[in-house]
Parts: C-alpha cells; sequence; structure tokens
C-alpha cells in the first residue's frame, strides 16, 4: 500500500502532463513541500471544495491528479515550484490537518498584528506529542486511476482536431490573421498536440478550458469518450465557455 499522499488543495485543477508554477507561503504547505523535497516524492494537487471542509479548511474534490516537482528554489519565506501532471487519482479517505486554520478563534496568537504567520515550529510545538500526527497540510488515501493507453478511434480524433481549428480559427479571425498563416498555425498546434493517445484531449483541454468547473469534469471522467464529452461541452464555436 503506497503512503498518505500530501495534498495541496486550492481553487486549480492539473491535468496530466500540464505544467505549473506555484508560489508556497503558507506554514501548512512549507511543511508538506519540505517532505516532498527531502524524500524526492510528489503531492498531489486538487481543486478545493468549500462546501466539505476538513478541520475548518476547504476540503478536496473527490479527484486530483499528481503533481511532480520539476523545479525548486526558495526566496525568502516563499518558495517558488514548478510542478508536472502525473497520474489522475480519486480521494479514499480524508485525513484532517492537525491544526485548524488561522481564523479558528483558538490560533489567534499565531497572528501577529501585522498579520504575519507562526512559522511551521510554532506550530508544530502547538499540536503537542499526543496528536496521532504533526501534519499542518490535508493529506489523504488514493487510488491511482490507470493510464489509458488505448489510442483514440478516427471519429474521436477528427473531434478533436475539429475542436481545435474551429477554437483557433475563431481567435486568428478576431486577429485579422492571413488565412494561410492562421491554417499554418492550427496544423502545427495539432502537431505538436494531438498524437492520438488519450493524452491528447487533456493537452487540448488545458490549452482550452479556462474555468475550473470545466476543467474538474474533464479530469474526473470515468472514460476518454466522456472526457472528449465533457471537453466538447465545455468549448462553444467562438473558443470561449459557456456560461
Amino acid at each position: 500500500m503506497e503512503p498518505d499522499l500530501p495534498l495541496f488543495v486550492l481553487p486549480m485543477v492539473l491535468f496530466p502532463g500540464e505544467v505549473q508554477e506555484l508560489r508556497v507561503f503558507e506554514p501548512r504547505y512549507r511543511q508538506m513541500l519540505d517532505t516532498c523535497v527531502l524524500d524526492e516524492r510528489p503531492f498531489g494537487l486538487v481543486n478545493s471544495d468549500p462546501f466539505n471542509p476538513v478541520n475548518g479548511w476547504d476540503g478536496p474534490r473527490t479527484h486530483g491528479c499528481e503533481a511532480i516537482i520539476t523545479h525548486h528554489e526558495t526566496r525568502g519565506m516563499n518558495h517558488f515550484i514548478t510542478v508536472r501532471g502525473g497520474r489522475r487519482f480519486r480521494v479514499d479517505r480524508v485525513i484532517e490537518p492537525a491544526l485548524p486554520p488561522f481564523s479558528d478563534p483558538s490560533m489567534t496568537d499565531f497572528v501577529n498584528e501585522d498579520g504575519a504567520m507562526a512559522d511551521v515550529e510554532q506550530l508544530v510545538d502547538h499540536v503537542g506529542p499526543d496528536h496521532e500526527h504533526h501534519r499542518l497540510y490535508i493529506s489523504a488515501e488514493v487510488t491511482y486511476l490507470p493510464q489509458d493507453a488505448t489510442p483514440l478511434n478516427e471519429a474521436q480524433q477528427a473531434l478533436l482536431r475539429d475542436t481545435v481549428s474551429e477554437v483557433l480559427s475563431q481567435v486568428g479571425a478576431g486577429m485579422n490573421i492571413q488565412e494561410a498563416v492562421l491554417t499554418g498555425w492550427v496544423n502545427d498546434f495539432c502537431e505538436e498536440h494531438l498524437d492520438g493517445t488519450a493524452q491528447s484531449v487533456y493537452h487540448v483541454a488545458s490549452l482550452l478550458l479556462n474555468t475550473t468547473e470545466a476543467r474538474q469534469q474533464v479530469l474526473a471522467a470515468d472514460s476518454v469518450a466522456e472526457a472528449m464529452e465533457e471537453l466538447h461541452l465545455h468549448v462553444n464555436p467562438v473558443g470561449f465557455e459557456e456560461e
């Protein structure tokens, strides 16, 4: 059985293969990052669910994506990291953090008048020796979802290419790009990002979907066909999200 996965819970979605840059400054995530860097392990990036709090914090949605750290830099109290999306996973059991948010009445002594938060060591000391763990961040038991290696069929590949072509054509037309240049632009994009595999769906979704909920629905899809349906649903003919 794999160890509990540390979770970075925030209102965003990471797709497999997608690269994102993050700034880490909260004590709970600085502690999490120290653990991940020291043990050379990934964490899970999960969209937040404010309707299901965990010890006062926004809880995680049911599906997330493994975040593999490819670059880490420290500047003062801030950590700047680059991550690449790995495996999708389902959250099976949430493990709550040892302490509630600083907004909780029990935590008022750990925020000074300037709004500065206590450091990790002070917070860990506050947890006390009798608590079952000293993690300040949410973690979870997860099940990694199978990587779908099934190639897209011809109809799926055509639909994906048509979706990309339609969106980029509309954008290009709005920028008064010449048709010949626009055609080359579309062909280059498809050549780079559409390789006939399920990964293509995530590539396109990461580039065309701007709303967090739309991205979440694609990430949580049970099959490539369902992910394609969600992608098509959330991209309208002019390439913007439907309200």
